[in-house]
C-alpha cells in the first residue's frame, strides 16, 4: 500500500492538525508506559525541524463524549513540556503559536462528535489548519471525526510512525522470509477467526495459545478444568484446524498448561499435561511442553508475528514464564540476525518491556485492534483516506 506521506511536503509556517495516539496508562497522575508517545516523536520533530506549528489531536480512555477530567490529558502534557489547551475546539491559540511551536489539544473524546465521526465536528476541529497528518496507527481502524472525518476538509498526510507500521506489516503479509511462524494468543476466538485464517493462508506454523488456546484443547476432546474458554466455539475452532491443514499451516495447540486451583497471582503452581487436568484446575498460563516446543518453533523460523500473551503474564514470575520465554526467545534470535520478530498488541507489548527485551525485537507495533484487523485484511478508515490512488 502506498500513501501520501509528509516527505517532501512544506510545512513552514503552517498550522498542521497531527493525530496521535497518546492512550497510554496513567496512575496517580504519571504515565506508567511511554511508549506510544515516544515512538510518536520522530514525526513531531520532523515537522517542528520544518517550521510547521502543530496541534497535536489525541484521546485517553473512554470519556462517552463527555468533559470527564479523570481523562484529561494534563499528565500527557507534562510528560511531554508542550502547552495543554484545555478545548480541542479553542482555535484563540493559533494567533500566538511560531513556526515550530507544538501545543496539545485536550481529549478529543470529550466531545461525542468525534466517535460519531460527525461531520459538523470534524468541521470545526479542522478549521484554521493547513494540513492533516495522521500518525495514529492504532486508532486508524476507527473512523472517528479525528482520523477520517477532517480529510474531507484538509490535505491529508501519513506520518512516520504510520507509514513505518504499514510499511512493517505488508513486508509480512506480502514476502514474508521462510520458515514464518504466527503466535496468536489471548481470550477469544471470535475475536480473531480473521486473523487466524489469514495467517494460516501464509505461515508455516500457526502457534495458539493463551485461553484461545484452551478453547481448541477444549475442542479436540481435551479436559480443560474450570478455566476460560469458549465453548460455544468448537466447531469454529475445529473448522480453522482444517482451513490450516488445507492450506499447508502446521497448528501447535497446548500440548500441557500451569494450572492452580484458584486464580490468583500468588496460587501454587502446577504444570500438567490435559490427562491430568481435574474439574478444579484452572489454567494461567502455558505448561513447560509447550512453551520449550514453541521456543523449538521460533528458533527454526526466519520471520515471527506474535501478538496475545499466553499466560496471566501480569502475574509475575510464577504466571509469566510461558509469555517471558516466548519474549526472550524472539529476542535471542533477532540479536543474532537469524530473525525478522514483530509483535503487536498492548498486554504482549507489556511482556516485552517487563522482561527487558523490547528493543531487540525488529519491530514492536503501537496497535492492537489496528494491527490486528490489517493482518486480516480488513480496510482500516483511517488509512484508506490517505491512500495515493
Amino acid at each position: 500500500m502506498k500513501l501520501r506521506t509528509i516527505d517532501g511536503i512544506d510545512v513552514r509556517g503552517k498550522y498542521v492538525l497531527l493525530r496521535d495516539d497518546f492512550n497510554v496508562q496513567i496512575v496517580d497522575g504519571k504515565i506508567t508506559d511511554a511508549f506510544r508517545i515516544e515512538q510518536s516523536m520522530p514525526t513531531i520533530n520532523a515537522l517542528r525541524n520544518a517550521g510547521a506549528r502543530i496541534a497535536i489531536v489525541a484521546h485517553l480512555g473512554r470519556p462517552k463524549g463527555s468533559r470527564n477530567m479523570e481523562y484529561t490529558l494534563a499528565p500527557v502534557a507534562k510528560y511531554m513540556g508542550v502547552p495543554l489547551i484545555p478545548d480541542c475546539l479553542d482555535k484563540d491559540f493559533m494567533a500566538n503559536m511560531h513556526d515550530g511551536d507544538v501545543v496539545l489539544l485536550e481529549n478529543v473524546r470529550f466531545y461525542a462528535g468525534e466517535e460519531e465521526n460527525d461531520s459538523d465536528f470534524a468541521k470545526r476541529l479542522a478549521d484554521g489548519f493547513d494540513l492533516f497528518v495522521n500518525d495514529a496507527f492504532a486508532v486508524s481502524h476507527r473512523a472517528h471525526a479525528s482520523t477520517v472525518g477532517v480529510t474531507n476538509f484538509l490535505p491529508s498526510y501519513a506520518g512516520k510512525l504510520l507509514a513505518s507500521e504499514i510499511e512493517q506489516l505488508d513486508s509480512v503479509m506480502e514476502k514474508p522470509a521462510h520458515p514464518f511462524v504466527a503466535i496468536v494468543a489471548g481470550s477469544k476466538i471470535s475475536t480473531k477467526i480473521g486473523v487466524l485464517r489469514a495467517l494460516a493462508r501464509i505461515a508455516d506454523r500457526l502457534i495458539i495459545g493463551g485461553a484461545l488456546g484452551t478453547t481448541f484443547n477444549y475442542a479436540t476432546g481435551a479436559n480443560v478444568g474450570n478455566s476460560l474458554y469458549e465453548a460455544d466455539q468448537k466447531d469454529t475452532a475445529l473448522e480453522i484446524l482444517e482451513y490450516a491443514k488445507a492450506n499447508n499451516c502446521e497448528v501447535l495447540i497446548p500440548l500441557d498448561k500451569g494450572v492452580a486451583t484458584e486464580f490468583a497471582r500468588d496460587a501454587v503452581r502446577t504444570d500438567k499435561t490435559f490427562d491430568k487436568i481435574t474439574d478444579n484446575d484452572i489454567i494461567l498460563d502455558a505448561g513447560v511442553l509447550t512453551t520449550a516446543r514453541d521456543v523449538d518453533a521460533i528458533k527454526s523460523a526466519a520471520t515471527v508475528v506474535w501478538n496475545g500473551t499466553v499466560g496471566m503474564a501480569e502475574w509475575m514470575p510464577t504466571w509469566s514464564a510461558g509469555s517471558f520465554a516466548i519474549a526472550r526467545a524472539m529476542a535471542e534470535q533477532t540479536r543474532a540476525g537469524k530473525l525478522k520478530s514483530i509483535v503487536g498488541g498492548g498486554d504482549t507489548v507489556a511482556a516485552l518491556e517487563a522482561c527487558g527485551v523490547k528493543d531487540d525485537i525488529s519491530y514492536v507495533s503501537t496497535g492492537g485492534g489496528a494491527f490486528l484487523e490489517y493482518i486480516e485484511g480488513r480496510e482500516l478508515p483511517g488509512i484508506a483516506v490517505l491512500e495515493e490512488k
